[in-house]
């Protein structure tokens, strides 16, 4: 059998299918998932992703109606499209969701996180780490004579950025808090 010989039916390494499978294209989410705010349900969902072998990128978990009793579960996670129908649907079918909302297909949304960098340097590191904080609108929230921290908030690809020029100037910690996301408008 030839190194060129490809099993028929297979055209995964065939070079006359150079174009993608749009199936296998990984996609971004950010799913939102409005649940009865009682013990063990956030295990549930949880447990829905790791027994399936999904990942998540980030959670968020908060209540957000007292009286209702009703917490929103923020989640961020990659798939191809049929997993990501397949999580919305089974996630979905527990018994305490009120509401699963796909919000990437939904509409235009605001995505917000908000991440705490501990910056240790001096000199012109400590002056440059500075001039970049307020020019990501960072806030200081603490000094000491040999670092900083920074509190700043915005879309996850803001704080990705921050943390990147922030590395070479002394970063030593980041704390995150995930994603939290609404729809916009109505």
């Amino acid at each position: 059998m030839s190194a060129l010989h490809i099993k028929k039916g297979s055209t995964k390494h065939s070079a006359y299918n150079l174009r993608p499978n749009f199936s296998d294209v990984q996609e971004r989410h950010t799913i939102t998932i409005l649940v009865e705010n009682e013990p063990g349900v956030l295990a549930r969902v949880i447990g829905l992703f790791s027994g399936r072998g999904y990942n998540i990128d980030s959670l968020t978990v908060a209540e957000v109606d007292h009286t209702g009793h009703l917490s929103r579960i923020t989640i961020v996670t990659t798939g191809t499209p049929q997993v990501i129908e397949q999580i919305k649907a089974q996630l979905g079918r527990i018994v305490p969701v009120h509401d699963v909302t796909d919000l990437t297909v939904a509409g235009p949304s605001v995505e917000r996180e908000l991440a705490i960098v501990k910056v240790v340097g001096e000199g012109d590191k400590r002056v440059e780490a500075l001039r970049l904080a307020d020019i990501f609108r960072a806030k200081v929230v603490d000094s000491t004579l040999n670092s900083f921290i920074f509190e700043i908030t915005g879309a996850p690809d803001k704080i990705d950025a921050f943390a990147d020029l922030m590395r070479p100037l002394g970063l030593s910690k980041i704390a995150r808090t995930g994603v939290a996301a609404l729809l916009r408008g109505e």
